[in-house]
């Protein structure tokens, strides 16, 4: 049957009231959460119902296997690529026959998972496995916590605020790629970790058995690992060790030192507390240089998005704040509708920014941040020559790390848990040059050849190794000798800023030249000047060892 002309019209009028902006929903930027367990559900008049492991019994054959050792016998390496469930969003633009080049979780600095980074910092033919006639000894671990929500008051929550606000008052519509905003509510919690954030603590626990659980049977007493008291570092590391030891077995496995991280109190996988430079404006120096570089990178960026939205203006730190929440609710929510909103050229000015306030605030461009990262060091040099710690002038706990309980030094597995700008004070401290070859870094634009960069260094569950291993002392020598060498997310780190530490395709170094060059370290670091002392960072700032120089 044909069509009348009426109805025709009809159905064109239809179609363009539906093609207008949407009207946002009154609710629209409000935050919602969850609570489980329900808060009445917890009955334990019934727990005579349900009987643990032990009073069931009936476990079945329970003989355990041998340890692995998989970058001692293996012929490669494994390699940590996937972020699975997360959906990734280049595979959003995935096709069967073609994946993009560019992958954006790539590019969300420190707020990217790790992945396997490959020879990024400089030596093409090393490997994490142990290199041919050597043989692993001890390891040290220093982690980063996994995914976790926002900052208290950061700035996804601000725009969220900001978005409930005009909904709430006169309104706003938003259209084309913004539609979503008209119902978009906001999902995320507060600095603990995600569901996925707690995968990847346990996964890493359960790799970290594979790669070095032979040197378990080394221990003649439980092992001590260590993290701070805040939520997410506490679940942190208890999901790694549910990880490396099992769930039924991790609570009588190990020790769990958990040190206090709050104002007051010393603690070297928390200096800051510590250091007062590190919490005042010689802090905001990566924020102000960061703040820059947002106006430049996102210049066309505001006005672009601006134009689907009526009822809402949208400034540089709106923009920057949905580029967050791009990941942020990727890694909480595993999917972010933000993420499709930016180029490529917008990512990469976004992974700049970050690094511009790690450079700044965290890394070598920062005069405070060596003498942060040095109480590790001390601590790892007196692991490393089982030598008691005497001397407590910097962010060295007294308390504990004079106790040989709480701070022993003969494991050949040491585990500690931090913070992503607590490692780059470390790896400041440990004076990893390469890292930071290319810099300063300009505030302006992206230098090419960048070197520093926030997800290769500092992603979450972010992971540094420190492998001690026996090897020949030369080519033509049949004796062995100790070396170290760290492995940063699977890549292998050049040594060659550290005195005593000569070039090595391996990135090996005699351990009796490291803790020399560990020591000449320790002794130009000025922790009371650098944390306490009244100086100005002159501006530009060319400072890329972490040290105020007098």
């Amino acid at each position: 049957m044909a069509l009348t002309t009426s109805l025709l019209l009809a159905f064109c009028g239809a179609s363009i009231v539906l093609a207008s902006p949407r009207s946002a929903s009154t609710f629209a930027g409000a935050t919602t959460s969850a609570v489980f367990p329900p808060p009445d559900a917890t009955d334990t008049s019934v727990n005579t119902f349900f009987p643990g492991p032990e009073q069931v019994g009936h476990a079945g054959p329970t003989p355990t296997g041998d340890e692995a050792w998989v970058l001692q016998t293996a012929p490669a390496a494994p390699v940590k690529e996937d972020v699975y469930p997360l959906v990734d969003p280049v595979e959003v633009q995935t096709t069967v026959n073609s994946k993009p080049s560019f992958d954006p979780i790539r590019s969300w600095g420190n707020l990217s998972p790790w992945f396997s980074v490959g020879d990024v910092f400089g030596l093409p033919d090393a490997s994490p496995a142990v290199p041919s006639g050597c043989e692993l000894t001890q390891v040290h671990l220093l982690h980063r916590h996994g995914a976790r929500y926002p900052t208290s008051g950061s700035g996804p929550s601000a725009f969220a605020s900001k978005v409930h606000a005009a909904a709430t008052s006169s309104g706003f519509s938003a259209s084309g790629p913004l539609e979503f905003l008209n119902t978009w509510t906001y999902k995320l919690g507060a600095e603990l970790l995600t569901p996925f954030g707690r995968q990847q603590l346990f996964d890493l626990g359960s790799a970290f058995r594979v790669k070095y659980g032979h040197l378990l049977k080394g221990f003649t007493d439980l092992p001590v690992f260590r993290t701070t008291s805040e939520a997410r570092m506490v679940d942190s590391a208890l999901h790694f060790a549910a990880g490396f030891f099992g769930v039924q077995q991790y609570q009588d496995s190990y020790h769990q030192l958990i040190t206090i991280e709050d104002d007051g109190f010393n603690n070297t996988l928390a200096p800051w507390t510590a250091c007062p430079n590190a919490n005042n404006d010689i802090l905001n120096i990566g924020f102000d240089a960061a703040a820059n570089w947002t106006q430049i990178y996102l210049k066309h960026t505001v006005p672009r998005l601006q134009k689907y939205i009526k009822g809402v203006n949208l400034t540089t730190s709106d923009v920057q704040a949905m580029q967050e929440l791009c990941a942020y609710e990727t890694v909480a929510l595993g999917y972010s509708a933000f993420c499709d909103l930016f180029t490529e050229e917008e990512w990469k000015g976004y992974e700049y920014n970050l690094d511009l306030e790690l450079w700044y605030s965290f890394g070598p461009g920062n005069p405070a941040t060596a003498a942060q990262g040095i109480g590790y060091v001390q601590e790892l040099v007196a692991r490393l020559t089982q030598t008691p710690l005497t001397e407590f002038a910097t962010s060295l706990n007294a308390t504990l790390d004079s106790s040989n309980v709480t701070f022993p030094l003969n494991q050949p597995i040491y585990v500690d848990a931090t913070h992503d700008t607590v490692i780059s004070t470390i790896l400041v401290a440990l004076n990893f040059t390469t890292m930071a070859e290319n810099g300063p870094l300009p505030i302006d634009h992206i230098p090419k050849h960048q070197t520093y960069t926030g997800q290769h260094l500092v992603p979450f569950a972010s992971n540094l190794v420190g492998q001690v291993m026996s090897c020949p002392a030369s080519q033509k020598s049949q004796d062995k000798e100790s070396f170290i060498r760290f492995i940063l997310n699977d890549g292998v780190v050049p040594l060659t800023g550290i005195s005593h530490c000569s070039e090595n395709k391996n990135g090996l170094c005699p351990v009796a030249d490291f803790v020399k060059g560990m020591k000449e370290r320790i002794a130009e670091v000025d922790y009371a000047y650098d944390c306490f002392a009244n100086y100005t960072v002159p501006w530009p700032d060319t400072i890329i060892d972490g040290r105020m120089h007098k």
